[in-house]
């Protein structure tokens, strides 16, 4: 990445195949500065290849840099990139035999440090209905909005989102990458959301497996009561888990660390901490 950012950033992920699915379908990068999490389409043909591409994709960029004023650019690049290899993907199997209508699908969020006129902010971007969530002040608040059904039925005012979370269709998507014999065409456009990091002091990307199985509020009590990322990660997809595990789930935590507000845990005990876990310390 060009140009002068100075931030530090602490993270953490976790994803679990869950009770009910075989094979784990989400992919995930934590690569600072730049963070995805990827949820292959369940039902649909080889979801896990396609997210799979999503984060190869995402590495490259993290591994080649890009231009810090021209976030957006390069993470629309990017998911173009994504969409012409799945497509690809869809026609070498049909041409092999698969049934004409294979297609790979997966949703995508990503979050990337990015710079504006000197100062460091954070872009994301969202497509489908995986989910960024940010946490300011201790509050949490989600920063994406779901491409699905029935957040559509939520905005035209059919139906309160409290019965959005339990309808029937709340699993239909709107937008994903790939998805190329999808019946309505779905869109694989992204939409941006460019934030300061005084207002996101901690991100929460996940995918519907987390979102889906507990309520905001209980993902508020857990990213509250861990103050190490990778803690607040792997409490989130157990949560989810133990809620029922009805879908893969993954989390990935980010801390912007060193805003003159925060208070955040010291950076070298995090590291002692992790030494300790992995057994390389008493």
């Amino acid at each position: 990445m060009s140009g002068a950012i100075q931030v530090e950033l602490h993270h953490g992920s976790a994803t679990d195949v869950g009770l009910v699915r075989e094979v784990n379908e989400d992919a995930y990068l934590a690569d600072p500065p730049v963070f995805v999490v990827a949820d292959g389409m369940g039902g649909h043909d080889r979801g896990d290849i396609a997210s799979a591409l999503v984060v190869e994709e995402f590495s490259r960029l993290a591994a080649d840099g890009f231009d810090a004023q021209r976030g957006a650019e390069a993470v629309a690049a990017t998911l173009e990139a994504v969409q012409d290899r799945i497509l690809a993907y869809d026609a070498e199997q049909r041409a092999a035999g698969a049934p004409s209508t294979f297609s790979a699908g997966t949703t995508a969020v990503v979050a990337l440090l990015v710079e504006q006129e000197g100062e460091p902010l954070w872009l994301l971007a969202n497509v489908g209905d995986s989910r960024i969530y940010r946490v300011a002040e201790r509050r949490l608040e989600q920063v994406s909005v779901d491409h699905s059904l029935v957040q559509e039925l939520v905005d035209t005012g059919q139906i309160s989102a409290d019965a959005a979370a339990v309808h029937p269709s709340r699993n239909v998507i709107t937008r994903a990458l790939g998805g190329s014999a999808l019946p309505g065409g779905v869109s694989g456009e992204a939409d941006f959301f460019l934030i300061p990091l005084a207002s996101a002091e901690r991100l929460l990307l996940c995918s519907d497996g987390v979102s889906g199985m507990i309520t905001d509020d209980q993902i508020a009590a857990i990213l509250a009561e861990c103050d190490d990322p990778r803690d607040a990660a792997d409490k989130v997809v157990a949560a989810a888990v133990a809620a029922g595990g009805r879908d893969n789930a993954t989390a990935v935590v980010v801390d912007v660390v060193g805003l003159s507000h925060q208070k955040p845990y010291d950076s070298d005990a995090q590291r002692v901490s992790l030494e300790q876990k992995l057994g390389a310390l008493p």
